[in-house]
Formats: C-alpha cells, structure tokens, sequence
C-alpha cells in the first residue's frame, strides 16, 4: 500500500524549497490544481482505482523537474518520480506507467492510454475554465521572467497559436472546455485586431 501522504508531503516540500523564482505558472498551486482535475476527470471517464492511483502520482510529480532546470523538465520529473518513489515500494511496471504519463503531457501532447489522454486534459484543464484569464496572467508573468516574450502582443499571439492547435482527448474535457476554450481564442484574436 502506497503511503500518498508521504509522498505529497515530500513533492510539495521539493516544489516550494526548490522550484525557480521565474515558475510563477509552474507552481505547487498549479500542481495541485493538475491533480485535482486528473481526479475529477478520471471519474468522469471512468478510470479504475489502479490507473487512478498511477495518475494520481503522474500529477503530482508530472512538473517536479522544473526543480532541476527549466528545459526538460519531463525528463527530470520521471527520474525524480523513480528516485523519490523507491522507498515506497512502487513496481517497475507501475513507474513505467507514471512516467510514460509524464512524458506524455510535453508539448505537443502525445497521450497513448486512457489514463495519459486525462493527464494531458488535467494539465491544460484551465483553457476551457472561468479562471483561463487568471492562471494564462501566471503564464505570461514565467515567460516573461525568462525573457521569452516582450509584450502582450507577443503573448496574445502565442496564445491564439497554441489554442488553435490544441485538442482536447476525453469526452469530459471534449464537451466541458472545447466550447470556452473556442470563445477564449476568439475574444484573443478580437484583441488582437483592435491593435
């Protein structure tokens, strides 16, 4: 039996010791929303209570790498998963599960399983949500820490560019955030020729 206080206890005690000063979007916060949402939508899907607990670790470490370095941090969330996870007795079929998970949530998205398709959707949950303003404002604050964009023009039209490319891959996420998702990017591109 896992012990999954432990283990969230621990990864949360990595993420706020650890992550960059720059993760305004990549946070414990977004970690936590990501899990609950993967919870939600595994339900809806009707995930079993062995892919559950496996998604359940997917989403708690799926941005742990971001502890080590900004670039690949996929990579560095499954070693960190395999690490951390050893004392706790997880299979090697149950890590290879968690980390193919993991994997699959790098842009662009490349779920195979049921239980990777809800992690990909629980990642970018909030595209389709009330809160899309909100969390995408903590997105454009961590890249422009890194310098990556110069304005909100740039940002916006980021944004157009990945919404347009973007597709939800369960039925919960397909029916419950593509239709806000659609009428995020339009109020975007709205924006956009208005300057």
């Amino acid at each position: 039996m896992i012990n999954w206080e432990s283990i969230q206890n621990e990864v949360f005690e990595l993420l706020n010791n650890n992550l960059p000063s720059v993760c305004a979007y990549h946070s414990p916060n977004h970690t936590l929303d990501v899990l609950e949402s993967a919870i939600f939508i595994a339900e809806q899907e009707g995930l079993n209570s062995g892919e559950i607990e496996s998604l359940k670790l997917a989403a708690l470490f799926h941005d742990t790498g971001f502890a080590i370095s900004l670039q690949n941090h996929e990579e560095n969330s499954c070693r960190i998963a395999a690490d951390m996870l050893k004392p706790y007795n997880v299979s090697s079929q149950q890590l290879e599960i968690i980390q193919s998970a993991i994997m699959a949530t790098k842009i662009p998205q490349s779920p195979k399983s049921k239980m990777e398709q809800v992690l990909c959707d629980a990642d970018l949950d909030y595209l389709g949500r009330d809160d899309f303003y909100t969390i995408g404002e903590t997105l454009f604050e961590e890249l422009s820490n890194q310098n990556i964009l110069k304005n909100r023009e740039e940002w916006n039209n980021l944004q157009v560019k990945f919404l347009s490319n973007h597709e939800y891959f369960t039925n919960y996420s397909k029916l419950n955030r593509s239709p806000r998702k659609k009428q995020y990017l339009q109020e975007i591109k709205d924006w956009l020729t208005k300057q």
